[in-house]
């Protein structure tokens, strides 16, 4: 580091003070009672400022460079504009004795000798602190939030920004070491703000925020004025009674001395964000110095060494881009690396470091040895066991231990030395001489060899890898290479400010200058290209260049020189070239012209080195052939050129050495068929078939698909052009091809009927079936596009397809549920286990989504397919069993609908009545297992519910006791455990108006039948509404033997007349009931009715008598008295006489169920249609 001076001046007073504006353009200064305002650029002054009536002590600039403060002995504050105008006056009881602006709210801290104060713009007025002891100086943290103050009493406060105090530090020496000046380390990097204190006790100390002392405190030896940082914080500038000002660390280590003055230094400021110092003295003189710290570096192969900071060295490894850092904490001066081997130079010793182990990236250094002296030189060089000093003409060898060795004396300043290797404690050392002599020094030899002598003086040197070549850089920036033995100059290049050799490669050299660099193989001319800096290494394809401070590997393809070998045919040269580095592009280009060139040696390292295994395969074929005894160059050229896409010439070349049937094939795989003629034999049809061919799937693969398909049909491949014209859908390209085409042919017609289908053409597909007589296709072909009426016209003709098309059309009926026409279709084919199979299916589906209406109308569906299959006698007592079976499912699932919607949904929309007849209908039905879905809690607890609610208490105990065996969902667990309670308190008898009357005995049943549905008495089935289920007034009876169902219709038609008779029934009423009762007191009604004669029994019998009617007892009958279910065979007709004609009952053709007429008429008008069997108002048959 050495300081030199820009510009100086001398004011008539003592320089108290000084402030740089922040953006470093104008220097303020206390002298007198004046302010001086100078120019940092020359040093011109500005304008001297008047506005303060006694000695300036202080002055301050603001951040923000808007304003600037200062302070005086007449106890004022003046604040300034940045136009250097006064615009602020306000005072303290004493002298002013330091001001600092807050770096963030621009607050104005003003110390006096017994209090301090804090303003800022935006308030009125000053807030003052009382001090117990003289402030000497201050200064605010970064983050503005705390103001350090010095006392004279040997004491720093730290307060906050309302000036209340947080930490106090009290120095040893107390008011004897009155503290002199403070300053907070300016770096954003720190973790902790460090406050920087010089005291009068001759002492530097540094403290963190906190008041911990960081360190000892560092002797100054002399009485500090002024202490302050760089703007980075790096380094610390110390001036006062020693008249100097000196340069220190931000450790507090002393590096050297600014600038020599004739009296005390007051004040010292660093222009911010630069290197130059300004100093303040006792006798007026103002000192401008710019600091020039020079770079003390060493570099050996890949290793860098390097001064950071002036105390540490940071060795770098070029290319790991590892970095370590060695503290050395005192001024680092010169550095010095080779091999495992490090010198640092500092004042009063030198350093030698070795690393820990042989790994040539290992970057741990440890102390080897120390050599505790002072030395005095321009160069260092160490080498395994000494170091070389030089200074001027003389080297000096020492050992680690300091002793000195050997000692040369040069005939001139030595501008340059390098140790260029050798043996440990034999190693050679490269001199340069002021006088252009270039001499070779062995360390343990004292004679100097004169490798040459020029007339220039010398500025860098390097040898070649193989000692050789000698390049130089003279003082003219002339690069000029000799040859050692012969001292020949085998060339000169000019603009050279620095050159090296390449390590590797030994005709390789680059230099730098001008901003380029210049990389020069054997004698070709240079290659160049942009790079600012020096070049100090070359090592394979990486130069090392040094450019302000830094040093920095560049990666340089070494495509150039490579080239300029190849031009020449020189292959192997190239190959070596190309090994230090160049691009994949360079190396193809190395392995294509090496090919060409038929160097198949160097062609192979290039090409697998690309990974390149198509050439590879190539040089090895041609190696085989050429063991094997073939010579002909041309033909291996030939393959070449073929494989690079040269295909013309490989032609003419497969033509001149007589192998034409190779450039045929060449041209044919390449499809290009216009050249591949050229070479055809003499029309061969079977060569000219295998050309358009081989045309045609080139057409195709470039999607040229139409005369792909006319290519191959003139070739004779139909299936190819079948196949492209169906992939694209071109129908009137396939129809021509397949009425083009003989019936013989059948597989290239069913493809062609096979796209036809595809491409929704069934018509050609139709035609192109029936041309090769397949029927079945054609058959499978109707049933797939569902022209039905085709497909029957066709089984009409020919029986033999008849499952295979009414199966599938049955199939699709139920699909599109059409299942009457689907039975009617599995009937035609025979197949009425499909459509029982069909309905089942669709029945479980119903029951397992409580669909329970649809479960009831497939269950009636499947038994009205059971009773048509039973007119097979075969199948007879089965059906009728399964009719039977279903026809009772399908009445419990049509009940229980009710009672699910009751029990899931949130609303119910039937009658109380209903769901109790409901109800009891299951339960008495129920008696053995009971059917999927259908649930016995739900039916037990409706009954429950609507038993308690309509009176019939002994019913809902019997049934809340029978639900307390099942398993209660969790929904209705608290309803059934309060009704079973809440039942306890009603009479243990029913409301007799529910009790079921039965008609043919006129017996009132009890409400819990254990027989069921029947009447306790006469055992007379009841017959019950399909919507409410109440018990009809019907009474079935039967035929006697010999009457036929015609004939007993035609009696009941002829309605032979009656008397009419009046008051045999009469009418009850109740709250919710109105009851019909025959009076028994009247007289005899067998006398005037037959058919209620016949109603009698005897009494008490376990066995149920039908009632059975003679023809006279038909002919008595009134036709609309008698309800008859006309079911088809083998089921016989039933008949139901009505003993109320006047309450009407209808009855449904289709399902032959009961009901009211209103119910029925109310229930048809909401769904249109039966609500039972589902049949259709509009539909007029049974």
């Amino acid at each position: 580091m050495r300081a030199v001076l820009t510009w100086r001046d001398k004011a008539e007073q003592c320089i108290y003070d000084l402030a740089f504006k922040p953006d470093g353009t104008q220097l303020i200064l206390a002298a007198g009672n004046r302010l001086l305002v100078y120019d940092t650029s020359d040093g011109t002054l500005l304008q001297p400022l008047k506005g303060h009536k006694d000695t300036v002590y202080c002055v301050a600039y603001a951040k923000d460079g808007k304003r600037f403060a200062s302070g005086s002995a007449d106890k004022s504050i003046i604040i300034w504009t940045s136009k250097l105008e006064g615009i602020l006056k306000y005072t303290h009881n004493d002298s002013i004795q330091c001001v600092s602006y807050n770096p963030v709210t621009h607050q104005l801290a003003s110390c006096s000798s017994s209090d301090f104060g804090l303003w800022s713009p935006e308030q009125k007025s000053v807030s003052k602190h009382k001090s117990n002891s003289k402030i000497t100086c201050c200064s605010w943290t970064n983050d503005g939030q705390y103001l350090a103050l010095g006392m004279s009493n040997g004491i720093i406060s730290i307060r906050n920004k309302n000036g209340e105090e947080k930490v106090k530090i009290e120095r040893p020496g107390g008011s004897l070491s009155p503290i002199w000046s403070i300053c907070w380390n300016p770096s954003r990097e720190e973790h902790n703000d460090i406050l920087a204190v010089a005291d009068w006790g001759q002492k530097l100390s540094f403290y963190q925020l906190s008041g911990k002392q960081i360190g000892k405190d560092r002797p100054l030896n002399f009485d500090p004025c002024c202490i302050s940082y760089f703007t980075k914080g790096e380094y610390i500038l110390v001036g006062g009674s020693d008249k100097q000002v000196s340069l220190f660390t931000k450790d507090g280590v002393r590096l050297g001395t600014v600038g020599e003055q004739n009296s005390w230094v007051w004040t010292c400021r660093v222009k911010p964000d630069s290197n130059y110092v300004v100093v303040g003295c006792q006798d007026g003189t103002i000192s401008f110095y710019q600091l020039i710290f020079s770079t003390v570096h060493g570099l050996y192969k890949d290793r860098y060494a390097y001064r950071d900071s002036m105390t540490d060295v940071i060795v770098q490894h070029l290319i790991t881009e590892q970095k370590v850092r060695i503290k050395c904490r005192e001024l680092v001066k010169k550095i010095a690396i080779y091999k495992n081997r490090l010198a640092i130079q500092l004042p009063e010793k030198i350093l030698i470091y070795e690393l820990y182990s042989d790994d040539s990236a290992d970057m741990h250094y440890r102390v080897k040895e120390k050599i505790v002296k002072k030395f005095e030189c321009n160069l260092l060089v160490v080498c395994a066991d000494h170091i070389i000093l030089c200074q001027e003409k003389r080297l000096q060898c020492l050992s680690f231990s300091g002793v000195k060795e050997r000692e040369w004396q040069m005939e001139s300043l030595i501008r340059y030395i390098k140790v260029i290797g050798g043996p440990a404690g034999r190693e050679g050392l490269l001199v340069g001489l002021k006088n252009g002599q270039i001499l070779k020094i062995f360390v343990d030899n004292l004679f100097a060899i004169v490798l040459l002598k020029q007339a220039t003086a010398v500025r860098c040197l390097d040898m070649s890898a193989s000692r050789n070549k000698l390049a130089v850089v003279d003082e003219n920036d002339t690069c000029l290479v000799y040859d050692i033995h012969t001292k020949e100059l085998l060339f000169q290049e000019p603009n050279a400010n620095s050159v090296a050799w390449n390590t590797q490669c030994e005709d390789m050299l680059c230099f730098s200058g001008g901003g380029y660099l210049n990389i020069k193989a054997s004698t070709f001319p240079v290659h160049q290209q942009k790079l600012q800096g020096f070049v100090v290494g070359y090592n394979g394809s990486k130069i090392f260049c040094l450019h302000v401070f830094s040093m920095s590997a560049v990666e340089v393809p070494q495509s150039a020189p490579m080239y300029q070998y190849l031009d020449r045919k020189m292959f192997k040269e190239a190959y070596q070239i190309a090994c230090l580095g160049v691009t994949d592009t360079d190396w193809r280009e190395l392995a294509i012209e090496a090919l060409e060139g038929l160097e198949f040696e160097t062609a192979k390292k290039a090409f697998t080195r690309v990974q390149d295994l198509r050439y590879l395969e190539l040089i090895s074929t041609i190696e085989e052939r050429k063991k094997r005894g073939e010579s002909n160059n041309d033909l291996f050229l030939a393959d070449v050129f073929s494989y690079q896409g040269k295909f013309h010439e490989a032609a003419k070349l497969y033509k001149r050495s007589g192998h034409e049937n190779l450039a045929l094939n060449m041209y044919t795989d390449l499809c290009m068929f216009e050249y591949a003629k050229d070479f055809l034999g003499s029309g061969d049809p079977k060569e000219t078939k295998m050309l358009i061919t081989k045309q045609a799937d080139w057409a195709r693969n470039i999607n040229e698909p139409k005369a792909a398909v006319e290519m191959y049909i003139s070739a004779g491949e139909h299936a190819k052009a079948i196949e492209i014209s169906g992939s694209h859908g071109w129908v009137d390209m396939l129809i021509d091809i397949a009425r083009k085409l003989d019936k013989a042919e059948r597989e290239p017609l069913l493809m062609c009927a096979r796209y036809f289908k595809k491409l929704d053409s069934p018509g050609y597909a139709a035609e192109t079936y029936l041309k090769i007589g397949d029927l079945k296709s054609l058959v499978q072909l109707y049933v797939d596009t569902k022209r039905w009426d085709e497909a029957f016209a066709l089984g009409e003709k020919h029986p033999e397809f008849k499952d295979d098309i009414y199966v599938p059309y049955a199939q699709w009926l139920a699909e599109n549920d059409r299942f009457e026409e689907a039975q009617k279709a599995f009937h035609k084919a025979g197949r009425q286990g499909e459509a029982v199979r069909v309905l089942e299916q669709l029945t479980h589906n119903a029951v397992v989504e409580s669909r329970f209406n649809d479960a009831a109308y497939y269950y009636w569906m499947l038994s009205m397919q059971c009773l048509d299959m039973a007119q097979d006698p075969a199948q007879k007592d089965v059906m009728l069993d399964k009719f039977h079976h279903f026809q009772h499912l399908a009445e419990l699932y049509h009940g229980y609908q009710t009672i699910h919607r009751y029990t899931e949904e949130p609303f119910s929309f039937d009658l109380p009545e209903t769901l109790f007849n409901i109800s009891k209908f299951l339960l008495h039905s129920l008696t053995k297992a009971t059917p999927l879905g259908i649930s016995k809690v739900n039916t037990l607890f409706t009954l429950a519910k609507q038993s308690k609610a309509l009176g019939a208490y002994k019913l809902a105990r019997h049934a809340y006791d029978k639900l307390r065996g099942l398993q209660i969902p969790a929904r209705i667990q608290k309803s059934i455990e309060l009704g079973t309670l809440t039942i306890r308190s009603k009479p243990f008898h029913d409301s007799e108006e529910l009790v079921p009357l039965c008609y043919r005995c006129s017996t009132n049943n009890p409400l819990l039948n254990n027989l069921g549905n029947v009447c306790i008495n006469c055992r007379q089935p009841f017959i019950f509404s399909a919507s409410s289920y109440e018990v009809l007034h019907l009474v079935e009876f039967y035929l006697e033997e010999g009457i036929t169902d015609e004939e007993a219709v035609a009696l009941i038609d002829l309605e032979a007349p009656r008397h009419k008779r009046e008051g045999k029934w009469q009418e009850t009423s109740s709250n919710n009931s109105q009851t019909l009762r025959l009076d028994e007191a009247m007289d005899s009604i067998g006398e005037d009715d037959p058919f209620t004669a016949k109603l009698s029994f005897e009494q008490g019998g376990s066995e149920f008598v039908p009632v059975v009617v003679s023809r006279s007892v038909l002919r008595s009958m009134s036709r609309r008295d008698v309800l008859i279910k006309r079911w088809p065979p083998p089921l016989q007709w039933q008949y139901f006489r009505s003993l109320l004609p006047d309450a009407s009952i209808t009855m449904c053709p289709s399902c032959f169920q009961m009901f009211h007429s209103e119910d029925y008429e109310l229930l048809v008008l909401q769904h249109a249609c039966c609500p039972y069997c589902r049949r259709r108002i509009d539909d007029t048959g049974p």
